[in-house]
């Protein structure tokens, strides 16, 4: 059935993603589509779009509840932010400039990079705020965030390092910084980064493994001045204090790690043959699609091209047979958010796949590892798991499936789960899939439209 046809068969409008969802096995995957745009850029183009004096125009932008919590955290700090036309071809328009004391607290629902993010925002630009978030939100650790921000001379105030916080400027302004990260981490480094723009003096902040480049690939679209070094196996990364930066147009490239979902998808479903297009393939975002081509997936890269500053390709999946390996752990930077669905894939290889120097799973929106575990135990797979390690042992073939899994409100579970339930001898079915609104919104329409028979459950 060809992508056209399909159009008329029902499946190009999913109902809500509200309550339990089921997928269940069927046909192939075939046909089109194109990756939701980038979460991570997304955040960051509306921040700096904000700390800029000036109107900044974002195409692509994600509207998902992370990213909209965001855009309304922005607005209470004094960013203008509007939206021409909808769907794929909405302009986003961010008219920044000096930030103010929000009246109530910014309220981030599930969004650990927004809040993250924009705290070393406000640090830098030296007002008082308060934060909050979900219940998932506030048992995630802030005290990596505040460790630099406070060295910097922020004042936090916080229970027990978790939200609620507040973040105010020190008596004496903030100072620039030399700071080493104790793991490699995107997003505390970036909030150092943002918030060493509004220091005075330079900045320095360590990685000990190259992570997803995105604030230093965008500040530099935004007219800052910042360099970048190698340093052993990491980078050395300078930031000037003081600096204004100016309005910039971004175009927001695909999401890898929603593309990770229909892509893995096709590897693993018979006869399958896709093609998801604007995918990013930031080397610091690519560790997956490297991994799965070790595997033995058949994953070509088409129609390579440059897209705001960031590499982009068209990706084309087909069913393959997968073989065990050991992933490298220092890839897991580059890959830290698509080990569930990694381990989906893993489920249907020939051997073990061993996924060490994971333990950064462990403090996300849920135990990741844990959640990954009790996902595939309860569809059939043997696993084994540790403080920082996750094995999937499989002789090849599908697993039973024929289960009901506790997302534990985690939308890359939840995800994953689902595109298990797809390939899987029974159907999977997930207790909740609202959440999955987070990171991608037409997540189900899009996977529906490629063949995938999942709906609401009964």
């Amino acid at each position: 059935m060809t992508e056209a046809s399909r159009a008329d068969d029902g499946r190009d409008e999913a109902p809500p993603l509200i309550g339990p969802w089921a997928a269940r096995p069927g046909g192939p995957l075939v046909g089109g589509a194109r990756a939701p745009a980038d979460k991570s850029i997304s955040h960051r183009a509306l921040i700096l779009g904000a700390l800029a004096h000036g109107e900044t125009r974002i195409s692509g932008l994600l509207p998902s509840a992370d990213v909209m919590r965001t855009a309304a955290a922005l607005r209470a700090l004094g960013a203008r932010i509007e939206r021409d036309g909808n769907g794929e071809k909405a302009i986003w328009r961010v008219d920044g400039g000096p930030w103010r004391t929000p009246e109530r607290a910014l309220y981030f629902g599930n969004s650990g990079t927004g809040c993250r993010l924009v705290m070393g925002a406000v640090a830098g630009q030296g007002v008082d705020a308060a934060f909050d978030g979900d219940a998932s939100l506030r048992a995630r650790p802030m005290g990596r965030i505040a460790e630099p921000l406070e060295r910097m001379g922020a004042r936090i105030a916080s229970r027990d390092g978790r939200l609620p916080l507040t973040v105010a400027p020190g008596g004496k302004g903030l100072k620039g910084v030399d700071y080493a990260l104790p793991v490699a981490s995107a997003q505390v480094k970036s909030a150092a980064l943002l918030a060493g723009l509004g220091a005075a003096g330079e900045t320095i902040i360590h990685e000990p493994a190259p992570t997803r480049d995105h604030t230093e690939r965008m500040l530099t679209a935004f007219g800052g001045s910042i360099h970048i070094e190698r340093a052993g196996a990491g980078r050395r990364i300078r930031v000037a204090g003081g600096q204004m930066l100016k309005p910039a147009t971004i175009n927001v490239a695909g999401d890898p790690s929603s593309a990770a979902f229909p892509i893995v998808a096709a590897l693993i479903t018979p006869g399958s043959d896709i093609l998801i297009s604007n995918v990013l393939m930031n080397p610091t975002r690519a560790g997956l699609y490297e991994t799965l081509r070790d595997m033995g997936a058949d994953l070509t890269f088409e129609n390579e091209r440059t897209v705001g500053g960031e590499p982009v390709a068209d990706i084309r999946a087909r069913h393959s047979t997968l073989k065990g390996l050991a992933v490298p752990a220092s890839r897991a930077p580059s890959m830290i958010d698509e080990y569930p669905i990694l381990s989906v894939a893993a489920a249907f290889a020939d051997g073990d796949v061993y996924m060490p120097g994971i333990e950064e799973l462990r403090v996300k929106e849920t135990d990741r590892i844990d959640a990954t575990v009790s996902m595939l135990k309860a569809a059939g797979v043997e696993t084994e798991s540790g403080p920082d390690f996750l094995r999937v042992m499989s002789g090849g073939g599908a697993p039973k499936g024929g289960a009901r899994i506790d997302t534990r409100h985690d939308h890359r579970i939840a995800m994953s789960a689902l595109v298990l339930g797809i390939a899987a001898d029974e159907p999977v079915e997930i207790d909740e899939a609202s959440m999955i609104t987070t990171s991608f919104p037409n997540f189900a329409e899009l996977m529906r439209r490629l063949g995938a028979d999942i709906a609401p459950s009964a």
